[in-house]
């Protein structure tokens, strides 16, 4: 009896073991089967995830690509400007692809979406600002082209009263010549007519001795200074007063003999109409009346050349006498 109780406690005992055992292993096989469940749960709602995002995306794209072209044909200026945005789209979407793809980066990809959407409202809202500008600057060019046709006007009606004045501004500045002509002609016989004529010039070679006193020579060699006297004629024309005789002296090669420091200079020839050397200025306070003006010219040359001299005598601007002289 006692073996007997003994075998079936030994069998009671592997009964207890198999039965925990098979419960253990029940229980992970349970757990294990939870635990694939919750796996296949979460890859499931991923995938369903992963499927809703790229469907919201291609719709999303397509929706922005839409919206941009909507805006197109303005000018070439936002159409350059829509082409670049639908780039950066472009490259934003392939972006969202990749991260979709992956499968553990949805919640970048849905940030990454959000970003997209805010960036197609700013592109949106940057082309309407601009057409917004282009349509302000297009109401301006109409204005500043209706101001420039009027200005056009105004300048062609402005054009033909200038060309009359200016018509009538010549006719009158033709005239005023004319006149300024005339008058300038009647100053010349005027100012011709009252030249005190010179009708003899006479000029006395001279030596002075070294007493101070001088002599008549007749050989160049001998000759240090000229006494020059002129003649002048009668002039009712001319007005009494202070008279400017310019006489000019030429030595035998044609040249003018001139010392700036006795007195020589240039006047205005009214006949030539340039300026011309002369050697000695005399002053006269000429009264309508003929009397013989003389003065002497000491160059101190120490001696003069051999040949035939000639001596001109200019009255206002003009030739009034001649006459010359001859050294041996």
């Amino acid at each position: 009896m006692a073996t007997n109780n003994s075998s079936q406690q030994r069998l009671l005992i592997i009964a207890g073991i198999v039965i925990a055992t098979l419960l253990v292993t029940n229980g992970f096989l349970l757990c294990n089967k939870y635990n694939q469940d919750n796996v296949l749960d979460s890859q499931t709602t991923k995938l369903a995830e992963t499927d809703k995002l790229k469907i919201e995306l291609e719709k999303q794209y397509h929706e922005a690509l839409s919206e941009l072209e909507e805006l197109r044909g303005t000018s070439q200026e936002l159409d350059a400007i829509i082409d670049q945005q639908k780039e950066e789209l472009k490259l934003q979407k392939s972006k969202i692809d990749g991260l979709l793809r992956d499968g553990k980066e949805l919640g970048r990809a849905r940030a990454e979406m959000n970003n997209m959407r805010t960036q197609v409202q700013s592109y949106v809202a940057k082309i309407e600002e601009l057409k917004a500008e282009n349509e302000g600057l297009r109401g301006e060019r109409d204005q500043l082209a209706e101001r420039s046709q009027s200005l056009s006007a105004n300048l062609d009606s402005a054009a033909v009263r200038n060309s009359l004045l200016e018509g009538e501004k010549s006719s009158l500045s033709a005239e005023k010549q004319q006149l300024t002509d005339e008058k300038n002609r009647l100053a010349d016989k005027v100012n011709l007519a009252s030249v005190i004529k010179i009708d003899k010039i006479s000029v006395t070679p001279l030596k002075e001795r070294s007493s101070g006193k001088t002599v008549k020579k007749k050989y160049a060699k001998n000759v240090d200074q000229l006494k020059i006297c002129i003649h002048t004629t009668e002039n009712k024309i001319a007005r009494p007063g202070v008279e400017n005789f310019y006489v000019r002296i030429l030595n035998p090669v044609g040249e003018t003999m001139a010392i700036d420091e006795l007195g020589a200079g240039t006047f205005y020839s009214r006949e030539s109409s340039e300026e011309i050397r002369y050697t000695y200025m005399k002053e006269y306070d000429y009264n309508q009346d003929a009397t013989d003006i003389c003065f002497n010219w000491d160059p101190n040359l120490g001696a003069f050349s051999k040949g035939k001299y000639k001596v001109e005598v200019y009255n206002k601007g003009h030739l009034a006498g001649t006459g010359g002289f001859d050294l041996k």
